[in-house]
């Protein structure tokens, strides 16, 4: 990261980082043509294990290229050019995410992390049935199931997701915009990943089907214990369901603290501004601390992360 962490972080910080899952040090990327964008430009984080981290921003602050950077789904001209990712597995080792290519980087890459695109529709196989696309992970990845196990599997994901097995046999456009993300998030989880990267889940859905995909996130988090980085340009978002939050800005994260103290005493003048841009629901105009997300959420919130 660019500089130094503000200080003000809490203990929980401190846990979450003694026991990670994802570390990112000094990381860069730069989109290489007659004129370099440096899209990224050194950051270094750390994900604990079962945290919810919110990766927050504006469009084209460098999000998803880092996000994508870290996962090795960049494609030209997009260029890491310093820096490192390294996953941590719950079974004692660890692996530079760089160093992986061909087969052990397929393998990998849904089994240990697995990601949700933004835009389910664009991410689904308009032509073939949900079934097929659930069962596609587990004969790539899990060979030796049989079939019946496959399908049993499948029904089993969909129900966990609040989707009802009979669904697997319809098509994407068959489905709601709601039910397609929690079908996609039940692709997500097929292999008992350790991390779930989100890039901007609910960006195209209705508020109140919004609400229906976060429960369903923090209830999942919660029973199974992965971790998640969640992207979105949403703030106040972000402050309802994150551990803690990092802000980007210009490839650079200018603030990383934990979300109830972002909200509350905010470091950043960029962090302050955007909570800015979030109109209150109550209160004065011009008010740029009441984001319309609520004290007692964002306590029950932090009570939640404490205890887990």
């Amino acid at each position: 990261m660019s500089g130094t962490i503000p200080s003000g972080e809490s203990g929980r910080v401190e846990r979450h980082e003694a026991d990670p899952v994802v570390t990112v040090d000094d990381f860069s990327v730069d989109y290489v043509g007659q004129v370099t964008t440096h899209a990224v430009k050194h950051v270094s984080l750390t994900l604990g294990r079962g945290e919810i981290l919110g990766l927050a921003g504006e469009s084209g602050c460098g999000k998803s290229t880092l996000a994508y950077g870290v996962t090795r789904l960049l494609k030209p001209p997009a260029l890491i050019t310093t820096g490192r990712a390294q996953f941590h597995s719950r079974e004692g080792w660890s692996v530079d995410m760089s160093s992986l290519s061909g087969e052990d980087l397929r393998q990998f890459r849904w089994d240990k992390i697995s990601m949700v695109f933004q835009g389910a529709m664009n991410s689904l196989n308009p032509v073939i049935s949900i079934q097929a696309q659930l069962e596609d992970v587990f004969t790539t990845h899990r060979p030796d199931m049989s079939r019946g196990e496959r399908v049993q599997r499948c029904g089993d994901l969909l129900e966990r997701v609040g989707v009802d097995r009979s669904r697997l046999k319809s098509f994407p456009h068959e489905l709601s915009g709601g039910m397609r993300q929690r079908v996609m998030i039940a692709m997500a989880m097929a292999l008992d990943p350790q991390v779930m990267i989100m890039d901007e889940p609910t960006t195209a859905l209705d508020v109140v089907v919004q609400r229906e995909i976060l429960d369903e996130i923090t209830r999942l988090r919660a029973e199974l214990g992965f971790a998640v980085i969640f992207i979105t340009h949403d703030l106040p978002l972000l402050l309802e369901i994150s551990d803690r939050i990092a802000v980007m800005k210009a490839g650079e994260i200018v603030e990383l603290n934990d979300a109830y103290e972002l909200y509350t005493n905010p470091q950043n003048d960029y962090t302050k501004r955007l909570l800015a841009s979030f109109p209150s629901l109550t209160g004065e105009r011009g008010d740029f601390i009441r984001t319309g997300v609520s004290d007692d959420r964002l306590a029950e919130s932090t009570e939640r992360a404490v205890v887990a």
